[in-house]
């Protein structure tokens, strides 16, 4: 008996014994893979040997001859420091259905005064607003003009100087394709 008990717990402890070595031994490989992937160099993607995304739809892009353009102040005249709204309305005229980005990115107000341009809608980035135009859909959009001048760079409206009293031109187009522009509309800053 005393035999037994000796033998059972001998093989116990070689048992358990082989598993602390199996867990040492599966923890050193494991340390060991991960710091050989951690500093082996990985490769670089080129970006010319990455897929072309494939086209989820088969509705055309809007061209200059499906679209036009409506421009409307909501006065023509504003004082200095004061603000004018323009509506711009996009006009489908094409006979099948189409896709037109309608952000102020895509449609781009500009006020000019000469050759002088003197605030433009799309000198700070907007989310594409995609819409889905057939014959004879409008979409319009209101775009404030603060009567100030923007930079290169886009600002918050409120750090824009103002600009000085004098006649300005508006116009709206479509980014990338001048043709698809409104007729200009005068607006007074006294």
């Amino acid at each position: 008996m005393y035999l037994r008990r000796r033998i059972a717990v001998g093989i116990a402890l070689i048992l358990v014994l082989a598993l602390v070595v199996f867990c040492v031994v599966s923890l050193v490989r494991g340390a060991t893979a991960v710091v050989a992937l951690a500093t082996r160099e990985q490769p670089s993607v080129a970006r010319s040997s990455l897929p072309s995304p494939s086209e989820t739809s088969a509705v055309k892009d809007c061209g200059s001859g499906d679209l036009s353009l409506q421009l409307t102040a909501s006065s023509q005249t504003v004082a200095v420091g004061g603000s004018v709204d323009f509506t711009v309305t996009i006009v489908h005229e094409g006979s099948g259905s189409c896709l037109v980005d309608g952000s102020n990115s895509s449609r781009v107000l500009t006020i000019t005064s000469g050759n002088d341009t003197v605030w433009t809608s799309a000198s700070c980035p907007s989310d594409s607003r995609m819409l889905l135009m057939a014959k004879g859909d409008k979409d319009t959009a209101t775009i404030t003009w603060n009567a100030d001048r923007t930079g290169s760079s886009c600002e918050e409206d409120s750090d824009l100087p103002r600009v000085d009293a004098g006649t300005y031109v508006a116009k709206v187009a479509m980014k990338g394709d001048a043709s698809v522009s409104s007729p200009s509309v005068s607006v007074t800053v006294k």
